[in-house]
């Protein structure tokens, strides 16, 4: 049986910082991950980098204490957003310093004040830092071989392991290339395994952000919080499918088909949507993202008119983004269609990234309360970095308090599973129901008739698993019940919210 000291589970931003952090202290450190190392949401091909923002000064954190508040709708956890953003310009330091990463930054001062940097959502231009895949990426592999990080890539998390008092004391993995199931003892876990928009037909997250972590937390005695606050994104259908639209880029567009919107408010609506990415239900503009819903699957027409001079260097970098990598030129005919983008909640934790389960702990999209019923543009990703330093350090902390060895007690594998080809039907069929009933629109009608169709598919589940099936059937039952038993608890929650807040829309 495989053992380490802290086990971290995903490989994006917030997991490898973690596993950073704590292989810094000493302790032997491994990192499961269902896809690639390196994979996940921070690392999502679809989107030209990362947005890292922070304040600029000691007096700029607490006015974005409180706009990180006001945003958020007042849901964010005051404990939590404060830890966050005092902790930021540490991150951004030691990302810099002590990694050696090299973040982008305005090209001189005028153009860091252009309104082209201010934050999704924000008032005021802050410190920001670009944060692209080719250096992180150099940078946490030069730190794995520095620090003897061991990896283990395309292993899925399938369960936890309690002892007979609840703590957890390691994880039942699922590898993805050999198709076994692999028994891992740990003093101390950190779920880092990304967000909710797997339950989703479309999604701007790679394919191996599961969304099975959080119901698997919730079932060993983890709490979940603000989940249904799912972000929802315009990303492009065409000219090529799974890539952000860039939401600065908005005021250039022209809309190519008739719309229930009037012309003379188009283009007033246009511009305030340029102002943030995800949708909110705060803002009139709201009212473009639900006709880019109404447009379903098909997308909506339209295409770009940028200027011939004077384009911000914000518009011009994505520009230049589409045209050298996806060879998208800004003249082509394009259709924009509505995905599930971030989650803005997730497994509850405290200011040391503890879930109140003893030796489990967790860090970025995977939890909630650092941000709201609406997040600020660039706080993802630092949400990644800050908290995935301080789970890291939780973790070994409570790991060199553990005897010199990982505990050996003996680990038990599931017996049941289901036939591969009825969980990939199934698993189809809730994403339909969540793209259907749970994406920007939601009503007390389609949230209970969501609730049935979940319902229904966690009956067939169980109906079809058998005993002593083959580990890939073992994992796939495990997979989809976790997935399913999310997709309830979200839609439980959207429910009971029957008012608009932020991302939250009802439109009943």
């Amino acid at each position: 049986m495989e053992s380490t000291d802290v086990l971290v589970i995903g490989s994006g931003i917030a997991g490898l910082c973690a596993a950073i952090e704590a292989a810094r202290t000493g302790v032997t450190v491994a990192v499961a991950s269902a896809g690639k190392t390196m994979s996940g949401s921070s690392f999502f091909p679809g989107t030209w980098g990362l947005g890292l923002i922070g304040p600029v000064d000691e007096d700029d954190e607490q006015d974005l204490i409180d706009t990180i508040q006001t945003v958020g709708g007042g849901v964010a956890d005051p404990e939590l957003v404060q830890t966050f953003v005092h902790g930021i310009p540490q991150a951004i330091q030691w990302l810099e310093q002590d990694l050696g990463v090299e973040l982008q930054r305005p090209q001189s001062a005028e153009s860091a004040q252009q309104k082209q940097f201010i934050p999704c959502f924000d008032h005021k231009t802050r410190m920001w830092r670009g944060l692209t895949r080719k250096p992180l990426e150099d940078a946490c592999t030069a730190q794995i071989e520095l620090l003897g990080i061991r990896l283990f890539p395309r292993h899925e998390l399938i369960d936890l392991v309690e002892d007979a008092n609840g703590k957890i004391v390691g994880a039942v993995l699922y590898d993805r290339a050999n198709e076994h199931l692999v028994p891992m003892a740990a003093k101390a876990t950190i779920i880092a395994a990304g967000g909710t928009g797997g339950l989703f037909e479309r999604s701007l997250t790679s394919a191996d952000v599961l969304s099975s972590s959080q119901a698997i937390a919730l079932a060993h005695g983890a709490t979940l919080t603000n989940i249904e606050f799912m972000q929802m994104m315009p990303g492009f259908i065409e000219p090529k499918r799974n890539l952000v639209f860039n939401e600065k880029t908005w005021r250039y567009v022209h809309v190519d088909q008739p719309v229930d919107i009037a012309d003379d408010k188009l283009d007033d609506l246009l511009e305030q949507r340029s102002g943030y990415g995800p949708f909110t239900s705060r803002l009139a503009s709201r009212a473009i993202d639900l006709v880019i819903d109404q447009a379903g699957a098909e997308g909506l027409a339209l295409h770009y008119d940028f200027p011939r001079e004077d384009v911000p260097e914000f518009v011009q970098t994505f520009a230049t983004w589409l045209q050298d990598e996806h060879g998208i030129a800004p003249t082509d005919e394009m259709r924009v269609a509505m995905y599930a983008h971030a989650a803005n909640g997730g497994i509850k934790i405290d200011k040391t990234a503890f879930t109140g389960v003893e030796g489990l702990y967790a860090c970025g999209e995977a939890t909630g309360g650092m941000h709201g019923a609406d997040r600020i543009g660039g706080l993802s990703s630092a949400n990644g970095i800050v908290f995935g330093r301080i789970a890291g350090a939780s973790a070994a902390l409570a790991a060199q308090k553990e005897p010199e060895a990982a505990p050996k007690a003996d680990i038990a594998l599931p017996q049941y599973g289901i036939a591969t080809t009825d969980a990939e039907r199934l698993t189809r069929s809730l994403k339909h129901t969540m793209s259907t009933h749970c994406m920007i629109s939601r009503t007390e009608t389609g949230l209970s008739e969501a609730l049935h169709e979940l319902e229904g598919l966690k009956t067939e589940a169980t109906t079809l698993s058998t005993q002593k099936a083959q580990d890939s059937e073992v994992a796939a039952l495990a997979r989809l019940q976790s997935q399913i038993q999310l997709a309830q608890e979200m839609v439980k929650a959207m429910r009971a919210r029957t008012e608009s807040l932020g991302s939250h829309y009802r439109a009943d």
